[in-house]
C-alpha cells in the first residue's frame, strides 16, 4: 500500500505540472519578457499574442490514459492506472523479434553546425508513425519531424528562437513542446494543441549549455517514453573552439508495448521501471552496427543528453580520458593546473554535458553508459579511430 501511495502522489504532481489545450482558433503565440514579434504569417492564420490561458478545446474522441485531455480528470485516471499497475506489478517478458519488421533507420550522430544569424525559425511537425527501435521491434511512436530523437537545434548565446509547432489533423491526440533552454511560464507556450492546430513558442538563448526539449502533454512521461524529445545546444559567449569531429548523443528508454503499438506507458510510470531498451539516439545498438568515424589523435567533441524519462546515464568512452567536461555549466578544462581528467560523466534525466577527448591510436573504442545493466539493452556503440585496426602503438 505504501508503494502505491507514493506512485500516485508522484503522478499527481507530474500531472499538475503538465499542460492544457488551447482554443480551437488554430494558432496562438506567447513570448517571455518583452514582446517579440512573431513571423508575419503561419498556417492557420495570423499569429496573435495571448495574455492568459485560453479556454480548453475539445479533443478528438479517444480512450485510455494516453488519450485523456490535460486536467484533473486525466490526473485521476492516470493515478488510478499507475496504482493498479504498481500494486499488480506483473512480470514482463519481451516477445521474440519479428523477422518481418522493417530495418531500423540509422540516426545521423554528427552534430549540426550552428544556425546562421541571430534570429531563427524552426518548424516542429508532430508525426505519429511506426519506427523500428531495435532489430525486429516496431513502435508506433510520437515524434518531432519524424525522428526519435527530434532534430538537434544549435544556436549561439543571445539568439532568438521561434518554434512553429504543428499538430496535423491526421494525428490522434493533443501534443505540446517544452524547451528547457527557455524561460517562459508553464501555462503559456507549453499549452497542448489539438490535431489540426499549430502555435508559436518564442524564446531567447540566455544561458549556454546542452538542453532538453520534450512534449509536456499529460502524462508527460508517456509522451517522452514514446519518443517526443530532442536536444538543444546553446553555444557560450564567443562560441566553442573548432574541433576535428563533433557528435550529438541522446540516451533514452523504450518500454515495448507490442509490435506496432505505442510504448507501455503504465510500465514507464512505475517506481521500479525496467525498460526493454536503453538506447543512443533512439535505436538499440545502431552505432555498434555502424561505428562513428574519427581521426586518430584529433579532438572529438560529444554533446550528451540524458532524455530519460527514468534511467540515469554514466557516459564513458572505453580507452580514452575526457580532458574537457562541461556538465550543467561546471567546467573541467584541458591543461588545468592539477592535471585533472574525467573517466565518465554522470547525468540524471534531463541533464546535458559536453565532453572532449582524442584517441591515442588506431582501433575501436566502445562508448557506453557505465550503468552496465543498460549496455545489454542497447546502450553501446563504437567509435572507430583511423582504420580501426589495433597496431599496439601505445604499448611500445
Amino acid at each position: 500500500m505504501k508503494r502505491s501511495i507514493l506512485v500516485v502522489t508522484a503522478v499527481a504532481v507530474a500531472a499538475l505540472a503538465s499542460s492544457a489545450c488551447v482554443s480551437g482558433t488554430g494558432q496562438a503565440t506567447w513570448t517571455e519578457g518583452p514582446q517579440a514579434s512573431a513571423p508575419a504569417a503561419a498556417p492557420g492564420g495570423q499569429a496573435q499574442a495571448v495574455a492568459a490561458v485560453a479556454p480548453q478545446a475539445s479533443a478528438p474522441a479517444t480512450s485510455g490514459a494516453m488519450a485523456a485531455m490535460p486536467g484533473m480528470a486525466a490526473m485521476a485516471q492516470t493515478a488510478t492506472t499507475v496504482q493498479s499497475s504498481a500494486s499488480a506489478a506483473p512480470a514482463h517478458a519481451l516477445p521474440a523479434p519479428d523477422p518481418n519488421a522493417p530495418p531500423y533507420q540509422t540516426y545521423d550522430a554528427a552534430a549540426p553546425d550552428v544556425m546562421p544569424g541571430t534570429d531563427h525559425t524552426v518548424e516542429l511537425t508532430i508525426e505519429e508513425k511506426d519506427i523500428t527501435i531495435a532489430t525486429g521491434y516496431v513502435v508506433h511512436a510520437w515524434t518531432f519531424n519524424g525522428t526519435v530523437p527530434g532534430p538537434v537545434i544549435r544556436v549561439h548565446y543571445g539568439d532568438t528562437v521561434r518554434i512553429h509547432i504543428v499538430n496535423p489533423a491526421t494525428n490522434t491526440m493533443p501534443h505540446s513542446v517544452d524547451f528547457h533552454a527557455s524561460q517562459v511560464a508553464w501555462n503559456g507556450p507549453m499549452e497542448s494543441i489539438n490535431p489540426g492546430q499549430d502555435a508559436w513558442y518564442i524564446w531567447h538563448a540566455e544561458y549556454a549549455g546542452v538542453w532538453m526539449y520534450h512534449c509536456g502533454t499529460t502524462p508527460a512521461i508517456g509522451h517522452m517514453a514514446n519518443g517526443m524529445y530532442g536536444m538543444v545546444i546553446v553555444e557560450p559567449r564567443g562560441g566553442l573552439p573548432k574541433v576535428d569531429r563533433e557528435f550529438a548523443i541522446v540516451q533514452s528508454e523504450w518500454y515495448f508495448g507490442g509490435q506496432g503499438k505505442a510504448a507501455d506507458i503504465a510500465r514507464s510510470m512505475t517506481t521500479d521501471a525496467a525498460p526493454d531498451f536503453v538506447v543512443f539516439n533512439g535505436v538499440a545498438d545502431q552505432y555498434k552496427d555502424h561505428p562513428l568515424q574519427v581521426n586518430t589523435g584529433k579532438t572529438v567533441r560529444v554533446f550528451v543528453l540524458d532524455a530519460g524519462p527514468n534511467v540515469w546515464e554514466s557516459f564513458h568512452v572505453v580507452g580514452t580520458i575526457f580532458n574537457t567536461v562541461i556538465r550543467e555549466g561546471i567546467e573541467l578544462l584541458p591543461d588545468n593546473a592539477g592535471g585533472w581528467g574525467s573517466q565518465a560523466v554522470d547525468l540524471a534525466p534531463a541533464q546535458g554535458a559536453i565532453v572532449q577527448f582524442a584517441t591515442a591510436e588506431d582501433g575501436k573504442y566502445l562508448f557506453v553508459t557505465h550503468q552496465f545493466n543498460d549496455v545489454s539493452h542497447g546502450a553501446v556503440g563504437v567509435i572507430q579511430s583511423g582504420d580501426g585496426v589495433y597496431k599496439a602503438t601505445s604499448q611500445h
